[in-house]
């Protein structure tokens, strides 16, 4: 059994081929016809690297000699309007919902069951402890999407930080809460790796080094004072703004994000921190996936670097938890985009 993600999960617990192929045969689909449409959806979804789908690799699929990787899946998802358990990826986890691998429309129509796809994503945040306002989150980015066109947002402004490890699909998330509240988004790589690579670079480093102490004690609280007043910058304004960034050092240490709250709520601004929550195996597809130069050193170094990281790992202080292994949630996300019509905007 062959995977196209390398290294990454050699059995799969809980595949079930047979269920991809009676899927595309319940909707009519030729193994040519569903390749066109799998490219067709990825590109009106934007995923990250659109699927070949040539008719050789779905019968490869469908027959169980090549695991499908995370494009190819989220891509079946989104045609079939389905989970990754009713297509038979895997086991569904304790408590995910499935549709019992209903038959759904191939026409792209938006229609009332979009609102219940949102909730169902937005529903992925859940409360990461006794004091954590999970409930109020949910209700303010529902109302926002509501809102968008209908002036506004009663609320006080949030401040959203969406932390996790390397590969949790913090960034996915993100950019779905912006998409559903049109909140500006700062996702501290795009804004801060142009910095950080010359500035590592200067300091006579190599400039996709995130792991050595010249990075940490130099170069990295550099980088998280850019994100931060970058955000400062906003809610000043009374904007509403998502942050991505990891936030390993910063949610676990009770007394910067006391300051955080201090100084937010000052300004009257909610501070409301989500925890990613994944799985070591699907952080490492997704990393090798992505193919970034800063994760090679990861990639290369895969058992030392899981050595330093804990998985029941949360934030010191009340967060949310959006429990995203397996990618469940992004999954949802996906579904969510797709049933409100957000991709074709």
């Amino acid at each position: 059994m062959t995977t196209e993600a390398h290294g990454v999960g050699k059995h799969h617990a809980g595949w079930r081929p047979d269920r991809l192929r009676e899927q595309r045969a319940a909707h009519g689909l030729t193994l040519e016809a569903a390749g066109e449409r799998l490219r067709e959806v990825a590109e009106q979804a934007r995923l990250q690297g659109i699927p070949a789908a040539n008719p050789q690799t779905l019968w490869q699929h469908e027959q169980g000699e090549v695991y499908p990787g995370p494009h190819y899946r989220r891509a079946y998802c989104l045609l079939y309007r389905a989970t990754e358990p009713d297509l038979g990826f895997r086991a569904a986890l304790p408590g995910e919902e499935t549709s019992t691998f209903a038959l759904t429309p191939m026409e792209d129509r938006v229609n009332g069951s979009h609102v219940l796809a949102v909730e169902r994503a937005v529903h992925r945040i859940s409360s990461g402890g006794e004091d954590a306002d999970h409930l109020g989150l949910q209700q303010r980015i529902i109302d926002a999407w509501k809102r968008r066109h209908t002036g506004g947002d009663p609320h006080r402004p949030v401040l959203i930080l969406v932390g996790g490890y390397a590969g949790s699909g913090k960034t996915e998330l993100a950019r779905f809460v912006v998409q559903l509240t049109g909140w500006p988004l700062l996702d501290k790589d795009p804004l801060t790796r142009p910095l950080v690579e010359r500035l590592l670079v200067a300091l006579g480093g190599d400039p996709n080094d995130r792991h050595t102490d010249l990075y940490r004690e130099n170069v990295r609280p550099v980088e998280y004072d850019c994100l931060m007043q970058s955000a400062m910058a906003n809610v000043k304004c009374g904007i509403s703004t998502v942050l991505s960034a990891p936030f390993i050092a910063e949610m676990t240490d009770p007394a910067w994000m006391e300051r955080l709250a201090n100084r937010a709520g000052a300004m009257g601004v909610d501070v409301y921190p989500i925890w990613v929550r994944c799985d070591e195996e699907s952080m490492r597809e997704y990393i090798t996936f992505r193919s970034a130069a800063r994760d090679g050193w990861k990639l290369q170094r895969w058992d030392e670097y899981t050595a330093t990281i804990d998985l029941d790992l949360r934030p010191a202080v009340p967060h949310l938890v959006v429990d995203n292994r397996l990618g469940t949630a992004v999954s949802l996300a996906d579904q969510a985009r797709q049933a409100m019509g957000a991709m074709y905007a």
